[in-house]
């Protein structure tokens, strides 16, 4: 006898494998996604009646699509990237649906012209339209003149569903709405499909489960099979100028994006950092340019006088795919912000100029008055001057006693380090997408 193992969300089956683990999707959970869930496939009454457990059958990973759309993205799968799929897909379906017909035209045979396929917006308005959970699951026996389960009136019949990539006709093995529309949209991949349907706000709440617990007890996999968390080659090593560069994002991941912790890896600096400064940074960065590193590397640069120049002199390193630059955003905060020079205390633009990462933490520190930078420096080959935030370390430290509490209470403002970290992802998320190119 068989066993399957499937991911599904509410519900509905994106990928299965018989007999086998098929695909990894521990990269989709972590470790507290490993859940008991209840097992259609088992006799709950045995287990009752011979005082045994059925938790070995039941052991499943489990996490809202909502929260699994995160990882989805930084393993490449954006919506942008998805379109790309999607349109390269229904292109070379049509292609091979032409040449088809045309084979068959010069044997004589009559043949309905080719649909032209629906615009990528056309179906993701078409996956949007049937939230998952207002589907029916039930067995459906209705049959029409041609042997057919009855489906298509409920998907806008067959001329609409002629025009999404696929063979909607030899979909007759879907047993309920369900499932059928699960084969009419599973023909870019399983994470294509998740993150499309994730578009549907209702079904952002479902749960994604991977229910391996009978392919386990059966002997057919190992438990060790099922590990979660992103896998080495999916991480990112984020390359930064100092040791308080790593210290500060480091906390701000585990406090702000710990469903996507497991991504990030940083350069160890607990004793000290081996490429300190912008200069030991550009250095690191031409080294590895220059030679086959396989790891994704985010170099990152403060948004100050000397990490403009320093990002402007690595990119003309023409780095390779797996490797990307960062220099912390622009804040609207910091065009009016107080700055100390030889005139005194006056308002300044420090973007490109002063803004070190300490900038983006919570500056309201009463016991230090307003924050301010002192210009150290003039930078003769940009024309503008370098400065540093006034007791960089004191609003550091404040940052690091912070807890998920008081980040939630709203006692603390994160605002600043949330563009941080959006505009981190945004870069891993493209790096993840070129391996895909």
């Amino acid at each position: 006898m068989s066993t399957e193992i499937s991911l599904e969300v509410g519900g509905m089956t994106v990928d299965w494998s018989q007999n086998v683990r098929g695909k990894d999707h521990g990269p989709l959970y972590q470790e507290q996604d490993r859940k008991r869930l209840e097992c259609d496939g088992i006799d709950y009454g045995y287990f009752e009646r011979e005082g045994q457990s059925p938790a070995g059958f039941e052991m499943s990973f489990s996490r809202s699509l909502d929260a699994i759309v995160p990882r989805l993205e930084l393993l490449g799968f954006r919506l942008d990237t998805v379109r790309h799929f999607y349109e390269v897909a229904t292109k070379q379906w049509r292609e091979d649906r032409l040449a088809l017909l045309e084979a068959f035209d010069t044997n004589g045979a009559e043949a309905e012209a080719v649909p032209e396929p629906m615009s990528f917006d056309e179906y993701l308005d078409f996956i949007k339209a049937y939230p998952i959970e207002a589907l029916s699951g039930e067995v459906i026996e209705d049959i029409n003149d041609e042997g057919e389960r009855i489906f298509r009136d409920r998907f806008g019949g067959k001329k609409q569903l002629a025009r999404i990539p696929g063979d909607s006709d030899g979909k007759s093995w879907a047993y309920s709405e369900r499932s059928f529309f699960g084969a009419l949209i599973d023909f870019l991949g399983p994470y294509s499909m998740l993150r499309l349907l994730a578009e549907c706000p209702a079904n952002r709440r479902l749960t994604v489960d991977w229910r391996y617990g009978p392919l386990v007890e059966e002997g057919r996999a190992s438990v060790d099979e099922f590990t979660p968390c992103a896998r080495r080659r999916q991480t990112f090593l984020i390359v930064t100028e100092g040791s308080s560069d790593v210290h500060i994002l480091t906390h701000a991941i585990q406090l702000l994006r710990p469903e996507v912790v497991d991504f990030f890896r940083f350069i160890d600096v607990s004793e000290r950092h081996p490429f300190s400064g912008t200069g030991g940074l550009v250095r690191f960065a031409e080294g590895l340019a220059k030679i086959d590193v396989q790891n994704k590397i985010v170099f990152v640069f403060d948004n100050d006088a000397e990490g403009v120049d320093a990002l402007k002199t690595v990119r003309r390193f023409k780095l390779p795919l797996n490797m990307g630059t960062l220099v912390l955003p622009d804040m609207q905060e910091f065009r009016q912000f107080p700055s100390q020079g030889p005139d005194g205390v006056r308002n300044s633009d420090i973007n490109g100029r002063a803004a070190a990462i300490e900038c983006y933490l919570d500056l309201n520190l009463p016991q230090y008055g307003p924050a301010k930078v002192v210009w150290t420096n003039y930078k003769r080959d940009s024309g503008v001057y370098h400065g540093a935030l006034e007791y960089k370390e004191s609003y550091a430290n404040e940052f690091f006693d912070q807890k998920r509490e008081t980040i939630r209470d709203g006692r603390y403002d994160v605002s600043k380090i949330e563009r941080v970290l959006d505009a981190l992802v945004e870069e891993c998320s493209w790096l993840a997408v070129a391996e895909f190119c």
